[in-house]
């Protein structure tokens, strides 16, 4: 999709049409918290780009519209979007709220060939959602991506086969999926610049100075690219929470407040939608914006809010050097039914099942509302909610 978030805005509220839309947080004249999550075509313009901080968003383009993204209404108007696919293929790929890969192979009988596809649900999507999306239509999954990003927005770009690396040679080798700013500097002292530099360069001598990430590298500068579209399930593969601290802090008490606090609110999502979990990741992001992610898998699945605390505070202390952090997130994954329910009476993992207390929380956030009841532990330390707060799936 063409700069979703920013592009259904205008669609709902014509006034902003034509005018640079950035979805992310209020930049309260430059001092403010949370990043771009999408600007629009406008917005772009003026140098302004996803997962740039707001305040600097603000300083590019202070006459820009900005505003609190809608998740809700963003996933609703995707699962149109995703609907739409699946009726030119079962075997579609969703990467993001916003994207997916296909494999069409064997629709072409019913529907066409590659390019006829495209342009039909092209059409579909912008017939049905008022929105428009750009397709990339390629023998691989790599190339298929670069050429969608090639005639944005509204884009339709076809690379027959045979004529991957033709297409991919005169690119920026930034291009390449696996290639930022760091590789493409290493790159550049090769005499690297575009992919077919790359694609020149003898695999064993980039595998000596980039480990076997450089063999990688030459055979997607070469357009080879075996990897398979996956199809998925339309669920979620994952529930979680994240929140963005209004100043970077290093107060221990706070930072495990709210981890506290994000444990609940995830067990409480999963309980709500009959999910258990074996996996949870951190989310955990420096004054610097440097993000690391860990996890841990468990030997059964669960949804109660103290076993989460308690594996996310262990990762949070294996991560957190003393420094200030801005972020924090709690997400949990790889649904399914605990395997041994006895293991966790043993000493062999966290207690899967809900407590009573729970269970009668659940009910009263049901009744009252997520805000009335709260741990007696968190009582004055809850967060005030940040605009670039978000439920994560």
């Amino acid at each position: 999709m063409d700069a979703f978030y920013a592009a259904v805005e205008q669609r709902d509220r014509p006034e902003l049409l034509g005018k640079p839309v950035i979805i992310g947080a209020d930049p309260l004249g430059g001092r403010g918290r949370g990043v771009v999550s999408t600007a629009s075509y406008e917005a772009r313009r003026f140098g302004v780009g996803s997962a740039m901080p707001i305040s600097k968003a603000f300083r590019l383009c202070p006459q820009g519209v900005y505003l609190y993204p809608d998740m809700q209404k963003y996933a609703a108007i995707s699962k149109e979007v995703m609907a739409i696919l699946r009726r030119f293929t079962d075997v579609v790929e969703p990467v993001s709220i916003d994207e997916a890969f296909l494999d069409v192979t064997q629709s072409r009988r019913a529907f066409g060939d590659g390019e006829r596809i495209g342009r039909a649900l092209k059409d579909a999507i912008r017939k049905e959602t008022r929105l428009t999306a750009s397709v990339g239509v390629a023998t691989s999954k790599l190339v298929a991506k670069v050429a969608s990003d090639m005639r944005k927005p509204d884009g339709l770009v076809v690379v027959p086969p045979g004529e991957e690396a033709a297409f991919l040679a005169p690119l920026p080798v930034r291009r390449l999926w696996g290639v930022g700013p760091k590789m493409e500097e290493q790159l550049a002292r090769l005499g690297v610049v575009t992919i077919g530099d790359l694609a020149h360069v003898s695999a064993e001598k980039l595998e000596r100075r980039l480990g076997t990430h450089g063999h990688d590298l030459v055979k997607l500068a070469r357009g080879e690219d075996d990897r398979e579209v996956l199809a998925s399930s339309h669920e979620a593969k994952s529930l979680g929470a994240e929140h963005t601290y209004d100043a970077d802090t290093s107060d221990r008490t706070r930072l495990r407040a709210t981890l506290m606090e994000l444990a609940d609110t995830v067990a409480r999502r999963l309980r709500a939608q009959g999910l258990r979990g074996r996996t949870v990741t951190l989310k955990y992001r420096d004054e610097t914006f440097h993000t690391v992610t860990r996890a841990e898998t468990q030997p059964q699945a669960l949804d109660a809010s103290n076993a989460l605390f308690a594996i996310a505070w262990h990762l949070f202390e294996a991560v957190h050097a003393g420094g200030k952090v801005r972020l924090l997130g709690v997400s949990v994954s790889h649904f399914g039914e605990a395997a041994d329910p006895q293991l966790a009476l043993f000493g062999k993992g966290h207690a899967a099942a809900p407590s009573r207390a729970d269970e009668l929380r659940d009910e009263l956030a049901r009744r009252f509302g997520p805000e009335a009841i709260t741990r007696a532990s968190l009582l004055g330390k809850r967060e005030r909610r940040n605009p670039s707060d978000k439920p994560v799936e």
